[in-house]
């Protein structure tokens, strides 16, 4: 099954885990505007950068964004 991204959730998954925007900027050496704009949708996690805030924050990476379930078939697949 195919998945579309929704929305970002690691504001959410932030909360949850007692850390803030900033404290994940300084843990993983970003700028905090490149937090901001993962939680603002503004950009998109580039997967080495979403495992590593799943780490740090103690979350899995499939929760750090909604998944819609995208069930078109492709033909001649």
């Amino acid at each position: 099954m195919k998945f579309e991204l929704g929305r970002c959730l690691l504001n959410e998954r932030l909360k949850e885990s007692g850390k803030s925007a900033e404290w994940l900027a300084i843990d993983l050496l970003f700028k905090p505007e490149r937090v901001y704009d993962f939680i603002e949708n503004k950009r998109v996690m580039p997967l080495k950068v979403a495992i590593s805030i799943a780490d740090s924050i103690g979350c899995d990476v499939r929760d750090l964004y909604e998944l819609i379930p995208n069930d078109i078939e492709v033909q001649g697949v």
